[in-house]
């Protein structure tokens, strides 16, 4: 087994990233009612998240949005998680073919009824970004 090297965590890089994963709309939605809810959790979340983790060798952006597609997907309960990182998955490439195909691959595995959650969500969240392209806007920004 490889040598595992501990996450440093870089509050910058966490935020610089969360630029790349999240349009601006996306996180003024979410970060400003988290810091109102529990100061300083928001700050939190992204610089040992984004900062540490997602930092780590080993998994590029792309495989780590399949793995959030898939544990969100069989923890259920947590549709505003999936579709932000439904929309991560579009910016780092993805193609809505492929995030769909993660909840068919996800049935056997996580039982038909999550799967099917899930594929509601994601469906929903591309349908949106669908539109949004069509309106000469991509993740909140002008074209």
């Amino acid at each position: 087994m490889p040598d595992l090297t501990p996450a440093e965590l870089d509050r910058d890089a966490g935020y610089r990233l969360l630029d790349v994963l999240q349009d601006e709309t996306t996180q003024n939605a979410a970060l400003p009612g988290l810091e109102k809810i529990a100061p300083g959790f928001a700050d939190w979340i992204v610089t040992s998240l984004f900062g540490g983790t997602y930092q780590r060798e080993g998994l590029d952006l792309r495989d780590r949005q399949l793995l959030n597609l898939a544990a969100l997907t069989t923890l259920g309960g947590v549709d505003p998680q999936l579709s932000d990182h439904v929309r991560s998955s579009l910016r780092v490439g993805l193609t809505p073919q492929q995030i769909t195909e993660v909840f068919v691959h996800l049935a056997p595995y996580v039982g038909t009824p999550k799967a099917l959650a899930g594929l509601r969500v994601a469906a929903a969240t591309l349908a949106e970004a669908e539109q949004e392209a069509g309106a000469g806007t991509v993740d909140g920004t002008d074209r």
